[in-house]
């Protein structure tokens, strides 16, 4: 996954995508305008920063992959299902959908998403000539939105899911990502005997007899989410393999900054 620096903004790429000629980009956190704890490239409008600070590091980001702001088309993320299929951008002026995934088959739109932790996944049909981008917390994971995004492709677009070429971004890895009881049984009852290889320990039980499930564990997100994929019928998976709260100095993370930072945006188009 190469990096890439035209200025102070530095982002990341799949080379599944560069190679398939797909506009797209990671942000980071570097070459913004924010002040901490937002410093520096905050794009996320709800977490306290000025809104013309925000305004400023979205406009610098689009500039970094020479695309106007006003091509953008992102929504109001709320760790759902939903799916909205992108015709034309988002007027300033036109409230925000409320969405965790999008996709479009418009070159005239770019898709444009803010994470701290979450997974960013990104999507491209070459055949239908179709994008996608989507946000999966634990909530998103097994609520199943990726099954909604790629089941939205086959149904709008009609895509062949082995078409698909999906990119799992930069998001918390499992040794930093630890989950109580309830989101624990949860993911057992989401994925169900595959469950374990998702799971394991922070803490052994309180007392022998009891199961495992009964303690804290670690969640692995990548995995998961990569999972989800494959049962979808996708073949052609890249993983980043980069944590966010191992890398501060590059990434905002939620956990690893205690809910005070900001958001580093992604993107995709079609040319």
């Amino acid at each position: 996954m190469p990096f890439h620096q035209p200025d102070s903004v530095r982002y990341y790429t799949f080379d599944s995508l560069d190679e398939a000629g797909i506009t797209h980009a990671i942000f980071t956190r570097q070459g913004g305008v924010s002040p901490p704890p937002w410093a520096s490239l905050n794009v996320g409008g709800l977490r306290g920063d000025d809104p013309a600070r925000v305004t400023e590091n979205r406009r610098r980001s689009f500039q970094a992959i020479g695309r106007a702001p006003q091509t953008m088309y992102d929504v109001h993320q709320i760790h759902s299902t939903e799916v909205i299929c992108a015709t034309a951008p988002r007027p300033l002026d036109v409230p925000h959908r409320k969405a965790d995934a999008i996709l479009t088959d418009r070159p005239e739109v770019t898709l444009f998403m803010r994470f701290a932790d979450c997974v960013p996944i990104l999507l491209f049909d070459p055949r239908r000539r179709v994008v996608g981008l989507v946000h999966a917390g634990w909530l998103g994971t097994v609520k199943g939105v990726v099954n909604a995004v790629v089941a939205a492709m086959q149904a709008r677009y009609l895509t062949n899911p082995r078409d698909i070429l999906a990119a799992i971004g930069p998001s918390i890895a499992a040794h930093h990502y630890e989950i109580g009881l309830e989101v624990v049984v949860q993911v057992q009852q989401a994925f169900g005997e595959d469950a374990s290889a998702l799971l394991r320990p922070v803490i052994a039980a309180p007392m022998p007899s009891l199961p495992p499930s009964t303690a804290s564990q670690l969640f692995d997100l990548w995995a998961a989410n990569r999972l989800l994929l494959e049962r979808a019928g996708v073949k052609h998976i890249e993983v980043a393999g980069i944590c966010t709260a191992c890398n501060l100095h590059e990434w905002y993370s939620h956990r690893g900054e205690h809910g005070q930072t900001g958001r580093f945006g992604a993107l995709i188009v079609l040319k």
